[in-house]
C-alpha cells in the first residue's frame, strides 16, 4: 500500500492568525510537524496542502512538498481530498497542521490497520484519565464497540453514568475515552466523504466525523498514549515553546 500524508494548513486561524508559520524553537510549526510526519515508517510521502503563498514559500524554503487548493474549501478534509490530484495513494492520512509534537510511531500504527480490508477510515482514541476531561466541551468522546469501531462521537460526556452521582467515581466504573483529531482513510473513502452532504449530526456536534458515522461509514478507533498538544490560541503557542526551553520534548 502507497501511503500519502497531507497536512492541511490554513493561513486565516480566527484565534491564532498565520498559526502555520508560528515560531516554536527556532522553527515554524509547519516545519515541526511535516518532520515529524516524514519520520513515520509506514507513510511515503508528505505534503502540505494551503491556499497561501507564505505557508507555501516557508515549506519550500525548509525543502518540503507542497500544493495550493482552492481558499474557498470548508474544511481541513475537504483541503485534503483536494490535495489529491494527481497523487497515487492507496492510505490517506490527514494530519492537521497544529500537532508540532506527533509521534511517528502513532502516524505508521494508523496506517498498519488497514491490512484489515474491512477498515475503511481510522482515528486515535486516548483513554481519560482525569474527571475534567468529562465535561469539557473543547474535547471529544468517543464510545465504541467491542471491535473497536466507533459508536459515537460527542462534546457531550458519553456514556452518562445514570445511577452515579459523583464523576470521580465513573472513571473506576468505565473505561472513558478522548479523540485525538488525526484520520486515516482509503482514497475512495475519503472522496466519498466529501462529496457527501454536512449530515443533520455533524452540524449539531459541529463533528466532521458525524458525517461518516451517518453515511454509514465505519471509523475504527486506534487507542495510544499519545496526548495531542495542538496549538489553537497565543496561549497553547508560549505553553510548546515553554516544553522546548525546558527541554520536556527531546526532539530535534
Amino acid at each position: 500500500m502507497k501511503t500519502l500524508c497531507v497536512i492541511p494548513a490554513r493561513y486565516a486561524s480566527t484565534r491564532l492568525p498565520g498559526k502555520p508559520l508560528a515560531l516554536i524553537g527556532k522553527k515554524t510549526m509547519i516545519q515541526w510537524v511535516y518532520e515529524r510526519a516524514s519520520l513515520a515508517e509506514r507513510i511515503d510521502k508528505v505534503i502540505v496542502a494551503t491556499d497561501n503563498e507564505k505557508i507555501k514559500e516557508t515549506v519550500e524554503a525548509f525543502g518540503g512538498t507542497v500544493k495550493m487548493t482552492s481558499g474557498d474549501l470548508a474544511s481541513g478534509t475537504d483541503r485534503t481530498a483536494a490535495a489529491l490530484d494527481g497523487e497515487e495513494a492507496d492510505i490517506i492520512v490527514n494530519l492537521q497542521g497544529d500537532e508540532p509534537f506527533i509521534e511517528p510511531a502513532l502516524l505508521s500504527r494508523m496506517v498498519q490497520v488497514f491490512a484489515n480490508p474491512e477498515i475503511e477510515m481510522a482515528t486515535p482514541i486516548k483513554h481519560i484519565t482525569h474527571v475534567n476531561e468529562l465535561d469539557n466541551p473543547n474535547l471529544v468522546r468517543v464510545v465504541r464497540d467491542k471491535l473497536n469501531f466507533a459508536l459515537y462521537f460527542s462534546r457531550s460526556v458519553i456514556p452518562f453514568l445514570r445511577d452515579i452521582p459523583d464523576k470521580q467515581q465513573w472513571l473506576e466504573r468505565h473505561r472513558f475515552f478522548k479523540h485525538i483529531g488525526i484520520y486515516a482513510y482509503r482514497k475512495k473513502t475519503l472522496l466519498q466523504l466529501t462529496a457527501l452532504p454536512q449530515s443533520s449530526l455533524e452540524q449539531s456536534e459541529r463533528l466532521e466525523q458525524l458525517r461518516a458515522l451517518e453515511n454509514g461509514i465505519k471509523i475504527y478507533t486506534v487507542e495510544t498514549d499519545y496526548e495531542s498538544t495542538g496549538v489553537d490560541t497565543p496561549e497553547d503557542l508560549e505553553f510548546v515553546n515553554k516544553l522546548i526551553q525546558n527541554n520536556k520534548y527531546n526532539i530535534d
